[in-house]
């Protein structure tokens, strides 16, 4: 494979990604100098970021890590970004809120401690800066002046905000029909937004055919050329997890599947922790949530293939309709190895976990946080997920950007004139 060039410069002089030692192929293992690399040039198999991780004490990493900033920047030392990356102009995303969702417990009979990982608090409201603030920093080390993607919505709200804050400029590329939220949060950063008549498979297509055309030169694309890089964000999820129990691993953890890459990140994390005696080893069981409409990676699991074989979507939950999801096979393997499961739910089962969340914990989450609890539901009620357990459950996003989803069924409980009387006749204010 052709190393991708900047500039007119080949992009494999040393950079300084901090532990960053190399890319490997997840495949064949062969190693290649950091660089914007996405598949291995002797098998086609997909790269992955190899670190010279830290030597040392646990314990004292573990005081490193908390006298961090209070973002992804704390756990820089496991990540492909040099030293100094928290004293540069970034979004600064991450250390989201873990709630402990007492009241959802009750009413899921969960009797073992119930966590949302409500990752709504971001900076563009979805856990999709995680991923861009690593991508940013790949791109600065190989000089890219143009950041860009593929996006079903929220990614593109990422990296336009991500490219403002870093001075770079932005062209992003989503599906014509996106929800309307996302789309204005993606075009209100100043950068070019395109949508492409098709799915979000058919805008990735016309990404991958961008990069090997001269009219690519110099762009970074984060979820393609930068996606080695971009796919370690997701493990600061992991980390955060793990802090917030109390440096414990938790025992059951449920995650939305689009292109499977959150889901496999998270276990990367969740092994680095273990290696690097900052948890306890312990055993963890990890569930993939996927929405009927679009559940190539569900569908393997229950037939128990090992081959994904690709969907056209059809479902609200649009941020995770992925009909051919790159890491789908190395989901089903993470799921058969800890002992957990893939499974959907219905679009109707989707609008109705997103207000039992809610109802009880007062966190409105998009469609793809309806899709991880409707499956968490779905699977503790089929006795999969054992209720006595620590589960953790990872909302992604913000209900505010998937509204059509539930303003049918979330409207004003009455209308009145402005009288007392009114308001009694219509029998309101009573318990």
């Amino acid at each position: 494979m052709a190393v991708q060039t900047v500039a007119g410069n080949a992009t494999t002089a040393p950079v300084d990604l901090g532990p960053a030692a190399a890319l490997s192929c997840r495949e064949c293992g062969e190693r290649f100098e950091l660089g914007p690399l996405f598949a291995c040039a002797s098998c086609f198999g997909p790269l992955e970021v190899a670190y010279d991780l830290p030597t040392g004490s646990p314990e004292e990493l573990r005081k490193r890590i908390e006298a961090g900033p209070d973002n992804i920047w704390r756990y820089a030392p496991l990540l492909p970004v040099p030293s100094d990356v928290a004293e540069k102009p970034n979004i600064n995303p991450g250390f989201t809120k873990l709630v402990k969702a007492d009241n959802l417990a009750r009413e899921l009979g969960v009797t073992g401690g119930l966590y949302v990982k409500d990752d709504s608090g971001n900076p563009t409201h979805s856990f999709k800066d995680r991923v861009v603030a690593i991508a940013v920093e790949a791109a600065r080390a190989f000089g890219f002046t143009t950041l860009s993607c593929s996006s079903t919505g929220n990614l593109a709200g990422a990296v336009g905000a991500a490219a403002a804050r870093a001075g770079l400029r932005s062209c992003v590329f989503i599906p014509h029909d996106l929800e309307q939220g996302k789309v204005v949060m993606a075009a209100v950063y100043g950068g070019e937004l395109v949508g492409i008549e098709g799915n979000y498979d058919d805008v990735n297509r016309f990404c991958s055919e961008l990069i090997g055309d001269p009219l690519g030169e110099g762009w970074g694309f984060v979820n393609v050329n930068l996606r080695p890089y971009y796919g370690e964000g997701s493990k600061t999820l992991a980390y955060e997890i793990c802090e917030q129990l109390g440096w414990r691993l938790p025992d059951q953890i449920v995650i939305p599947i689009a292109s499977g890459s959150q889901l496999t990140k998270i276990d990367k994390g969740l092994q680095e922790l273990i290696k690097l005696g900052l948890v306890e080893d312990k055993p963890y069981k990890i569930f993939g949530a996927q929405a009927e409409g679009c559940s190539p990676v569900s569908a393997a699991f229950k037939a128990g293939h090992d081959v994904v074989r690709p969907q056209k979507p059809n479902t609200i939950a649009k941020s995770l309709a992925i009909g051919n999801p790159a890491d789908g096979p190395y989901v089903l393997d993470i799921a058969r190895r800890t002992g957990g499961a893939v499974e959907d739910v219905t679009d109707e089962q989707v609008v109705d976990a997103i207000k039992l969340l809610a109802r009880t914990e007062g966190i409105f989450g998009e469609t793809a946080g309806g899709v991880t609890l409707g499956v968490t539901k779905k699977l503790i009620e089929a006795g999969v997920i054992d209720p006595t357990l620590t589960t953790v459950v990872v909302n992604t996003g913000d209900g505010l950007k998937t509204l059509d989803a539930v303003s049918a069924t979330s409207q004003a409980t009455a209308t009145i004139k402005p009288s007392l009387d009114a308001f009694r006749a219509a029998g309101l204010g009573t318990a």
